[in-house]
Order: C-alpha cells, then sequence, then structure tokens
C-alpha cells in the first residue's frame, strides 16, 4: 500500500523532471483541441437531435454509423495505433533513416491494400451487417433496409479514416500531436452542413448523414497529408507482407484489436440489445453514450495518445524506472480528473441532456430516458479512463497477449451482466430496461481495468510512487464539496424543461463554474498543487 504523499518529498532525478512537463503541455494541447471537437460534437448531436429527433430512422442511421466507427476504433484508433507507434518508436530510437522510411512506405501500401478488400466485402454484406448489429429489426423491413443502404455509404469512411489514423500516428511519434487531435472537427462540421442544407433536398433526408460520414473521411485523410509532407515522412505506399516490421505491426494489432477497445464492443452488445426493446433505445443510449465521451475523449483519449510514444521511447531505451514514473503520473491525472468528472455528470444527467438535446423532435421523455442510461454510463467513467491509461503501459512494451486475455473476459462479462439486467427488467415491466445494458458497461470497464491495474503491478512495470493514499483522500474530500454545490444549485427536471434555451444554458454553466471552482479550491485548502502533478514523485 502507498505511503503518505509528502509535499515536500525530495525530487525525483533530472530525467524524471524533464520528462513530464513535455507530456503535460502535449495532453493540454490535445486535451483542449479534443475539446473544440467535443463542443462541435455536440452541436452536430444537438442539431440531429433537433432535425431528426429519436425515431426509426434516426436509430438506422446510427446502425449504419456504428458499424464503421466501431471498426474505427477497432482498427484505426484502437488496435493499429497501439500497434504500430511503439514499433515505429522502435526503429526511430534504434534503426537507420532509410529503414524508418521503409517502414512507414511498407506498412502504409499493405494497410492500403488490406482495406480496400475490408471496404469492399463490407459494402457487399451491408444488409448482413445490419442483421448482426441490429437482429431486433427482422420484422422491420423499412428501417432494416434504410440502415443497409446508408452503411453501404458509411463503410469506405474505415478506409480514409485508418490512412488518416497511420498519418495521425507518425505525427504523434514524432511530438506533433497538435494535427492528429484537430482532425475529428472536420467530422462533426460535415455532418452540421449536411443536417441543415443537404438534407432538406433529399428524398429520404436521413441519409445526407451518411454521405457527410464519407465526405469527412475523404477531408480528414487530406488534411493531415501536407504536415507529413513538410515532416518528410509522407509515405509512398509499397507492398510489405513480408516486411520484418509489417509483420510485426500486424502481429501486434490482430490481438490488440480486442484489448484496446473493449468498451466499444460492449456498447455494440449494448445496440444489439437494444434492437429488441423500445423504439428509441438505441437512440438514448447514443446520446448518453456521447456526453460520456466528453471527459473521457478530452482528458483519457487524450492522455492515454500522449503517454504512448513516451513509454515507447523509454522502454526502446531500457529505462524501466522512467517508464514506471510515466505510467503513475498519468494514473494520478486520472484520479484527480476522473472522480470529480464522473460525479459531475452523475448529477447533472438530465440538466445536461435537456439543455443540450431537447428541441424539436426531442421530448421530454427522450430526455429522461437518455438521462438515465448517462447516469448509469458515468459509473463506469473512471474505469474507462483507467483502460486508456493502463492500456499502452502493455502496448508500449509490446505485449499485447495479456490485454486480449483481460479483454475476453471483460466481454464475456460484459454479455453475462447485460442478460442478467435486462431480462428481469422487461420481465418486471421496468419502464426503462436500456439502463440495464449501461449498469452492465459501466461495471465491465471496472473489470477490465481492475485486471490490467493488476497485471502491471505484479509483474512491477508500475512501481506506485509515494503519496497515493493521501492523494485519494484529498480528492475524495474535495469531490464531497462539489457535490455539495451541486444539490445546492440543483432544480427539479420539470423546471430545467419549462426554462428558455438561453435560461438553461445560463444555469447549467453556473453549476459547471460553481462546481469546478469548488473542487479545485478545496483540492488547493488540502494541499494538492499543480507542482505535484507535473512531475513523478518519489518517496
Amino acid at each position: 500500500m502507498p505511503h503518505g504523499f509528502d509535499p515536500d518529498a525530495e525530487s525525483p532525478p533530472l530525467a524524471g523532471r524533464t520528462m513530464t512537463p513535455g507530456l503535460l503541455r502535449s495532453t493540454a494541447l490535445v486535451s483542449a483541441l479534443t475539446l473544440l471537437s467535443r463542443v462541435l460534437g455536440f452541436l452536430r448531436d444537438m442539431v440531429i437531435a433537433r432535425y431528426f429527433g429519436a425515431e426509426a430512422a434516426t436509430d438506422a442511421f446510427f446502425v449504419a454509423n456504428r458499424v464503421p466507427n466501431l471498426l474505427r476504433r477497432l482498427f484505426a484508433e484502437g488496435a493499429f495505433s497501439q500497434a504500430f507507434v511503439p514499433v515505429l518508436t522502435e526503429y526511430r530510437t534504434r534503426e537507420t533513416e532509410a529503414a524508418t522510411r521503409e517502414l512507414i512506405d511498407r506498412v502504409a501500401g499493405t494497410l492500403g491494400v488490406v482495406l480496400l478488400g475490408v471496404t469492399a466485402v463490407g459494402m457487399i454484406s451491408a444488409p448482413l451487417l445490419v442483421l448482426a448489429f441490429a437482429p431486433g429489426w427482422m420484422d422491420q423491413p423499412e428501417q432494416r433496409v434504410l440502415a443497409g443502404d446508408m452503411l453501404r455509404i458509411t463503410f469506405p469512411y474505415i478506409l480514409f479514416i485508418s490512412l488518416t489514423a497511420l498519418a495521425g500516428s507518425i505525427l504523434n511519434t514524432y511530438g506533433r500531436f497538435g494535427v492528429p487531435a484537430f482532425t475529428p472537427v472536420f467530422l462533426n462540421l460535415s455532418i452540421i452542413a449536411a443536417a441543415i442544407w443537404l438534407a432538406p433536398h433529399l428524398e429520404r433526408p436521413i441519409t445526407a448523414l451518411a454521405w457527410a460520414v464519407l465526405i469527412a473521411g475523404v477531408v480528414q485523410l487530406a488534411f493531415q497529408l501536407p504536415f507529413l509532407r513538410r515532416l518528410k515522412r509522407l509515405p509512398r505506399p509499397r507492398w510489405g507482407w513480408r516486411h520484418g516490421g509489417v509483420r510485426r505491426v500486424m502481429g501486434l494489432m490482430l490481438p490488440a484489436i480486442f484489448g484496446s477497445s473493449v468498451a466499444q464492443i460492449n456498447i455494440l452488445f449494448d445496440t444489439l440489445i437494444a434492437s429488441f426493446l423500445a423504439v428509441g433505445s438505441v437512440s438514448w443510449l447514443f446520446y448518453a453514450d456521447r456526453l460520456l465521451e466528453f471527459p473521457l475523449g478530452i482528458f483519457g483519449i487524450a492522455l492515454g495518445t500522449v503517454i504512448l510514444p513516451s513509454l515507447s521511447r523509454r522502454h526502446a531505451e531500457n529505462a524501466p524506472e522512467a517508464f514506471s514514473q510515466t505510467l503513475d503520473w498519468a494514473l494520478r491525472w486520472v484520479m484527480v480528473i476522473g472522480v470529480p468528472a464522473a460525479a459531475g455528470l452523475l448529477l447533472l444527467s438530465e440538466p445536461i441532456l435537456t439543455t443540450l438535446f431537447q428541441y424539436g423532435e426531442f421530448t421530454p421523455r427522450d430526455a429522461r430516458m437518455a438521462a438515465w442510461a448517462l447516469m448509469a454510463y458515468s459509473l463506469g467513467l473512471l474505469g474507462f479512463m483507467l483502460v486508456k491509461v493502463l492500456t499502452p503501459g502493455y502496448y508500449a512494451r509490446q505485449d499485447t497477449r495479456t490485454p486480449v486475455r483481460i479483454a475476453v473476459i471483460a466481454m464475456v462479462s460484459n454479455m453475462v451482466l447485460n442478460i442478467a439486467f435486462v431480462v428481469p427488467m422487461v420481465q418486471l415491466g421496468f419502464q426503462a430496461p436500456h439502463v440495464g445494458l449501461a449498469v452492465a458497461t459501466a461495471l465491465a470497464s471496472f473489470i477490465n481495468a481492475g485486471l490490467l491495474w493488476r497485471g502491471l503491478r505484479r509483474s512491477g512495470v508500475w512501481i506506485p510512487s509515494a503519496g497515493w493514499t493521501l492523494l485519494l483522500l484529498r480528492v475524495a474530500l474535495a469531490c464531497a464539496a462539489m457535490v455539495v454545490v451541486l444539490v445546492l444549485l440543483g432544480a427539479p427536471a420539470a423546471q430545467w424543461s419549462s426554462w428558455a434555451a438561453a435560461d438553461r444554458v445560463l444555469q447549467l454553466a453556473v453549476s459547471i463554474i460553481a462546481a469546478v471552482v469548488a473542487y479545485f479550491a478545496v483540492l488547493w485548502m488540502v494541499g494538492v498543487r499543480p507542482t505535484f502533478l507535473r512531475r513523478p514523485r518519489h518517496g
């Protein structure tokens, strides 16, 4: 068990001091740009909710978009990045310039050919994929056909976004975090424009959103290419299936598909079961998941993205102490940010959903149903964040087998919990059985995080520095103060619904700002200073 946190403890060696300030700046940059993307993402979701509501056609789009979106997270942002960055970092550290360039060229060519095949198969088998992802629509031919048609449009997105992920991984490896973090903005802008201006001109207006996804994929890839050229790392794609580096990337990538994106696979199971529930269930879970991803993306994913190249470099340099310090630093930040974020989402679920989405076709009932799902998801936010930070601790060392075993356990647990919660809810006539899906996903995230944590501790890869117990107590005290503020400023759901949009925004802003001020003020009063988290501490 870690000892008490000593604010006057001796600073770590120079290597530790110079390591994390750069990480902190990079994390702040990625978080800021991710915040911009998430804000535009909320505007996008508000536009979708206003113009399309939570109806059958909207459910069809979300399913059609979820298939390539899942593959994006599995192959592009998840498995590929986790597998490619450590290998590229090793080549950059140990091999020649020519060898590094050849690795990039061979990976780009091989990945492109494989993705062309996957895209062709996906477009041909779109109707079957819709049934696989939403079997409850077997008796709803119009919704099923609509989803299949849109899936044929959106599926090529996986080709473009995976190549975008390749470009982003190269930029991240060379410390250029800003461009990849800004790139998602184009997807949000594309969907907003299509919903407002393109949809009214189409026979089936909802298909405008599918076209927007495809267009965004092309734009995102094109945006990153000039920066690769400036870095002199623009790939010249060449087939390289037998290339040693490509084989290592592919070998690491296949098991990493399961290990890096368990949360997304769990949400996929939620979608499958939700298709058997009341109309709107898929949409309610979607909007709740979107809000969960706001803090997760701004901080959890951003932190995991930034520490992976650093951890990979420390491993390539054979510096286990610096490796442990980097991981310890990241985990401290997860606790400081993740705990209050989860508490805030839990208490503000319905006010946030009412403020952002309850307009036009999105009814008070929709807001309430989505809010219940968000409350359940928020219980697992800390688990989701921990997974994003703990997983790089394995992939940076090119260990993909351990996360795979853990991922399988978490996936099976999620499936069992889904059935354990939803079936009784349906049988008992519970009006919101989709909440059981969110609870199961939240619990599965902690199973995943707990097993990852135990593996790193047992192997000695992560050795907690001094001060963890006291830090957690201080965070808990600050969270308690934040909760008191939110309760005092709270208002009944009916009152939120009766307010005009401006009043909702103002009241929500006041609540959030007051909660944040209270949280960090108490942290300051109990002795937590920014310097404590700026670099690792020895005890």
